[in-house]
């Protein structure tokens, strides 16, 4: 992992974006269709022709729509091959386990577990391809009648295994005619550094702590260390996944792209509500617009908004994997933001900030708990190590978390507000000269570190790779 890392970093990513900046503009969608295919075949030699697969026949059923634009019918079916094939391609290759292993335990049949590997990304990337046909039908969208242009907007290779997901709409137009400025390339730059730093230097060594705690009995460990471990896991997600999705937005913008921001210092929120509005952004905008929405909103009255709402969080939950700790873990956000719409969220508004964040903190721990663990037999066991049910409020292990991992953890907290942020302004506000010259310094620097944990350390997972 860690020698591909490298290889990514010092030889394919400069190569690519070389061969990109002097190929004539004529080819350049060719040149990012080949990369991506590249890309996405490094991880996954086999399964590449899935993605090709879910590609090609949405390209065609738009094709089709397009020139039977008066024969609603056609353009029905077309729809309905095009989500039955993306939502086919994820039963088979993501959930074919799950639903073998329930339906043999409550029928006590024996049906043969195939145990298929699971594609990189293939839920971002089928959603991403999906997404076409249903705005076409809508007529929100032009058909794109070039298969290259198509097969490199499904295949773009910054975001292609993790988002974040981006719609055919958001990209059009620059599909067919974008530029890139010196300044597009100093701001990619920026981006994707920043990007990088978030991944390797703060996701890798508070995930450090993590997978200590992890690997312990959960009926022996004290509630510091229940509480501090997976504290330590909703650090290491944030940064390992606004991280990768802060490299895709700055390559994409580098190439001439305006990906959508995906995270926007969650951890800040003053309610669940909000929170989903500043985690994963462009998965919860996909829900919202192809799934709540076409179910009716909150446009048929309070019943059916509950009901919308539970579906769609159902759903959420169960996108993120197949299980049934992930499909509670999307009911229990659904139940929480019915509870702040409908039962106490005006009384919410109304509490101190602090008090705020620090309620929807908690609960957003008490969902990683539900997210992480392999099983709801793990997360209950868990969840009594924090309560005190092992009877040890702290120890000598909690001693060593706090001695190894507090200045990464003191880190990742201010690297969760907005104090850098709010900090490089008055900085700039206050010399424009000294911000100009620091920044550079600082990127280097950061990139500097990060090479240097990359060469030294084996640990460099990518979590979100696994959905």
């Amino acid at each position: 992992m860690v020698f591909s890392s490298l290889i990514f970093l010092y030889f394919f990513l400069p190569v690519s974006l070389l061969i990109y900046f002097i190929s004539p503009k004529c080819i350049k969608n060719f040149i990012l269709l080949v990369t991506g295919l590249f890309f996405y075949a490094w991880g996954e030699p086999i399964y590449v022709y899935v993605m090709i697969l879910s590609s090609a026949i949405d390209y065609v059923a738009g094709l089709v729509m397009h020139y039977n634009d008066n024969r609603k019918n056609v353009r029905t079916i077309c729809l309905i091959v095009s989500v039955i094939m993306n939502v086919s391609l994820l039963g088979v290759f993501k959930y074919s386990s799950f639903f073998i292993e329930n339906i043999n335990a409550v029928f006590g049949t024996s049906i043969t577990d195939p145990k298929l590997p699971l594609p990189i990304g293939i839920s971002f990337f089928t959603f991403q391809s999906m997404s076409y046909t249903i705005d076409l039908y809508r007529r929100k969208i032009k058909v794109q009648k070039n298969p290259v242009n198509f097969m490199a907007f499904v295949s773009m290779f910054p975001q292609i295994v993790a988002g974040p997901i981006v719609t055919y709409g958001e990209v059009a137009e620059r599909l067919d005619d974008r530029k890139t400025t010196i300044d597009d390339v100093a701001d990619g730059i920026a981006i994707f550094v920043k990007g990088l730093g978030k991944k390797v230097l703060l996701a890798n060594n508070i995930g450090l702590l993590w997978n200590q705690v992890k690997a312990m009995d959960y009926t022996q460990i004290s509630v510091f260390t229940a509480w501090i471990g997976i504290v330590a896991f909703a650090f290491q997600i944030y940064y390992d996944f606004s991280g990768y999705s802060d490299m895709a937005v700055g390559l994409g913008k580098m190439l001439g792209f305006e990906f959508p921001k995906n995270f926007d210092y969650p951890y800040t929120s003053r309610s669940i509500s909000e929170f989903w509005r500043r985690w994963h952004i462009t998965l919860g905008s996909w829900f919202r617009e192809y799934v709540y929405i076409p179910l009716g909103g909150n446009r048929k009255g309070i019943s059916r908004t509950i009901i919308n709402l539970a579906i769609t969080w159902a759903l959420t939950g169960f996108w993120h994997g197949a299980s049934w700790n992930f499909m509670l873990w999307g009911i229990y956000f659904g139940i929480l933001i019915i509870l702040e719409r409908f039962v106490y969220g005006k009384y919410l508004a109304k509490i101190p900030k602090l008090l705020g964040v620090l309620y929807t903190f908690v609960l957003v721990l008490f969902g990683w708990v539900l997210f992480e663990t392999a099983t709801l037999s793990d997360a209950l066991t868990y969840f009594k190590a924090m309560f005190g049910a092992t009877g040890t409020l702290y120890d000598v292990k909690a001693t060593y978390f706090i001695v190894t991992f507090g200045v990464v953890l003191v880190l990742c907290i201010i690297g969760s507000t907005q104090l850098v942020k709010k900090g490089a302004e008055y900085v700039a506000k206050f010399s424009i000269k000294l911000s100009l010259s620091v920044r550079p310094l600082i990127q280097l620097a950061i990139m500097l570190l990060s090479t240097a944990y990359l060469v030294n350390e084996t640990y460099n997972p990518f979590l979100y790779f696994r959905f």
